[in-house]
């Protein structure tokens, strides 16, 4: 389980790395104050709109202005500072890190089985009962 949760936590913290340094943009297309179209990643498609004539005129779009189109940029940045400060670190203080680090990780990893050193050799065989020729008994 402990081996599961190292793996879900490590892909969940890549995950985070990739969306927090990723950047895109969106392109939106207006005709007059309407947004007409909007396109992440790539180019707005642009409105077949007509050119108004002699006789049309609105606030939006007059004879006067050739085209009341325009087109908006939304820069979405990603975080582009990231420092490794592991690199920053002396020698000595990377040592004492890879190591403490070491330690704690094998501290939670449990013994597969007891080991007893004495469990290949038979005891001595018993020529007098000591206790009773010396007479010590516990009460």
């Amino acid at each position: 389980m402990n081996n599961n949760f190292h793996k879900i936590a490590s892909f969940l913290m890549a995950l985070l790395v990739l969306f927090s340094t990723f950047s895109f943009t969106v392109d939106k297309h207006f005709c007059g104050n309407t947004l007409v179209d909007t396109a992440v990643f790539g180019k707005g498609s642009t409105c077949v709109m007509e050119m108004p004539n002699s006789s049309f005129t609105s606030d939006d779009c007059s004879i006067a202005s050739k085209n009341c189109c325009h087109d908006e940029k939304v820069l979405v940045c990603g975080q582009d500072d990231l420092i490794m400060s592991y690199i920053e670190l002396s020698f000595q203080q990377q040592l004492f890190v890879s190591s403490f680090v070491y330690r704690y990780i094998n501290l939670f990893k449990g013994i597969d089985e007891i080991v007893t050193p004495l469990d290949d050799y038979s005891p001595p065989i018993l020529v007098k009962n000591l206790h009773i020729l010396n007479e010590t008994f516990l009460i």
